[in-house]
């Protein structure tokens, strides 16, 4: 009898301790999705990038001055974590209409608005204090990309005007230079060039991801290209967008000849990869091939300019 009762208290206890686990995962994988964790992700690359290229081509050391990275790194984290739960919060009406993002926390009710406000500028203050450790420049960078991607784009362009894209893409820009700032407060013609290649990677990545979920923009009434100018039109406008990417990489010529062909091969192939894919006369594969391109196209492109220093 006390073996079946300790064993009932064991499966209670068990059952307790499960749920709590699952609870508290659920409420971590809420606050990553809040964030948008794989946008934060992705622009810490590009921040590290521009950080760790101002080191290397200043002088100085990346171990001794591994507080810089880490004020950096965590202060751009913030900042952009905080912008996006900014932009979930605004967005909340029309989430529920598209697919993929009709789960997020804002959407089903597993948090309020106001705690998603509240929890935003909690992360850009705190963003913001960390890289108040680095330079000013890079605080006022930071500030800048968070303001340009809530009030120009979230707020005023994005549900008005087809270029909501291109005018999304200056604070999606900001990052490295955000990382070159944190070292030099003098930005280098190559922090630029870092700029220049995220503003102008970003209208053929999110057109091809459009163009996949053409329908779900059009019921909520975001007007994105393909939805107002149709396939053909947003086709022309990627390789377009591709094609001023290919004399970036010679205003890059401190990291030598192998890095500019490379990246030459990257936008070479990006156009034989939308070419190639006409075959398959079916515009969604199209684009789910030019999308999947682009972001092994933005890895390979900022790893590779931190590998080739140190080669």
């Amino acid at each position: 009898m006390s073996n079946s009762r300790a064993a009932i208290e064991s499966a209670v206890k068990n059952n307790g301790q499960s749920l709590e686990n699952e609870v508290t995962t659920t409420a971590w994988k809420d606050f990553l999705d809040l964030i948008k964790i794989g946008i934060v992700n992705s622009n810490l690359i590009t921040t590290f990038t521009g950080l760790w290229l101002a080191l290397h081509f200043s002088g100085m050391g990346f171990f001794g001055n591994l507080h810089i990275v880490f004020f950096t790194l965590i202060g751009s984290g913030l900042i952009i974590a905080g912008s996006c739960a900014l932009n979930n919060y605004i967005d909340r009406d029309i989430d529920p209409l598209m697919e993929r993002t009709k789960k997020r926390p804002t959407v089903t009710g597993k948090t309020t608005p106001k705690k998603v406000a509240i929890m935003s500028f909690i992360l850009i203050i705190a963003g913001t204090i960390f890289l108040m450790l680095t330079t000013v420049t890079a605080v006022v960078i930071g500030l800048i990309g968070v303001f340009s991607y809530i009030v120009p784009y979230t707020i005023w362009s994005k549900r008005r005007y087809v270029s909501n894209t291109v005018i999304g893409s200056f604070s999606g820009a900001v990052p490295p230079l955000i990382g070159w700032a944190a070292v030099d407060a003098n930005l280098d013609i190559m922090a630029w060039t870092l700029f220049l290649i995220m503003f102008f990677w970003q209208p053929p990545h999110f057109y091809a991801l459009a163009m996949r979920r053409v329908e779900e923009y059009r019921a909520a009434g975001v007007p994105m290209l393909p939805v107002v100018k149709g396939f053909k039109t947003t086709k022309r406008h990627i390789y377009i967008w591709i094609a001023a990417l290919m004399p970036l990489p010679f205003f890059l010529p401190k990291l030598g000849l192998p890095f500019i062909i490379l990246a030459t091969l990257l936008n070479i192939g990006w156009i034989a990869t939308g070419i190639y894919a006409r075959k398959f006369n079916d515009d969604i594969k199209w684009a789910t091939l030019m999308f999947v391109y682009s972001l092994q196209y933005l890895t390979i492109m900022f790893v590779a300019m931190v590998i080739i220093t140190l080669l």
